[in-house]
């Protein structure tokens, strides 16, 4: 287990992430900058799943982009996440409201088409339907680092998934018709498509 450890600080930095492959909210995620805790770290996330990760702490803003649709998928302008914590964590998301959530952030023209390319390429890489959220960290040297495609992202009304929809002009209810009409146009393009 030591050498295991070791590796991952070695290969990793030495911040690192540990998370539950299979779970949201950030359920099961913790921050590791010791043996200890990268021994805690691994002990929970595999209470809640078989399969863990371990990433790199990635220092930078926190940016998520909503994109809807199929095989032409729309992409809504960027938002940006302000944890006041270490990271967004599961109190941050649903307890305390501690974090403040920037629907318009300051960022250049031409990154935010940049970074609307990349999350549609991640869909479309993924072969995602629907809706996805995709999470890039704004590194300030390395530039925008995908973080994550969320395929279930968080759907209340102050979620930050209809937030950047409502603030491109598509309203909540609006949204969920639109996603309506996605999945039965997927079935029937399915179905034509299937030997039955």
């Amino acid at each position: 287990m030591e050498s295991l450890l070791y590796e991952l600080f070695n290969e990793l930095g030495q911040i690192v992430f540990v998370k539950p492959a299979n779970l949201g909210s950030s359920i099961g995620v913790s921050r590791a900058d010791d043996h200890d805790s990268l021994k805690g770290a691994l002990e929970k996330a595999f209470a809640y799943d078989e399969w863990v990760i371990v990433e790199e702490a990635i220092e930078g803003r926190e940016i998520e982009l909503s994109v809807l649709g199929d095989l032409v998928p729309q992409v809504s302008p960027p938002g940006e996440i302000k944890p006041m914590g270490d990271f967004y964590d599961y109190a941050e998301k649903y307890q305390n409201d501690s974090a403040e959530l920037i629907d318009e952030p300051d960022i250049e023209a031409n990154l935010v088409v940049s970074l609307q390319q990349m999350a549609a390429r991640s869909f479309l890489a993924l072969r995602c339907s629907g809706m996805a959220r995709v999470d890039f960290f704004l590194h300030p040297e390395r530039g925008p680092i995908l973080n994550e495609v969320n395929t279930i992202p968080g759907f209340t009304p102050i979620s930050m998934y209809p937030r950047l929809w409502q603030k491109a002009g598509l309203s909540y209810s609006g949204l969920v018709d639109r996603l309506a009409d996605i999945a039965v146009q997927r079935f029937s393009r399915k179905r034509r498509n299937t030997v039955i």
